[in-house]
């Protein structure tokens, strides 16, 4: 019984880095993104690239450009809230996948 409350505080912990990372990476990555079209294209992305007045071409580099930066973002935090874990814990998270192939 105490085993299970002790890797529930550790899978919370694991939480709490990952969200305190991974928030603030992805107002990061918004702004890089946006910041990136604006340079590249001259104008804002489309707030909305579902809607009518948004063509095809223009949807589907946004969300081509946007889901990249997310998707490493996402790594990035992950990666990082897995680092903060192991120095302060000295272990990996629980359910890490340890035996991954470098």
């Amino acid at each position: 019984m105490a085993k299970k409350k002790q890797e529930q505080k550790e899978s919370g912990l694991y939480k709490v880095i990952g969200l305190g990372l991974t928030v603030p990476a992805g107002i990061a990555v918004k702004k890089l993104a946006d910041t990136a079209w604006l340079k590249v294209r001259g104008y804002p992305p489309p707030k909305n690239p579902a809607a009518p007045g948004v063509g095809w071409p223009e949807a589907l580099a946004w969300a081509a450009v946007s889901g990249a930066l997310m998707g490493a973002g996402r790594l990035v935090a992950a990666r990082g809230a897995t680092s903060v874990y192991q120095s302060i814990t000295g272990e990996l998270p629980p359910d890490a996948n340890a035996d991954s192939p470098a």
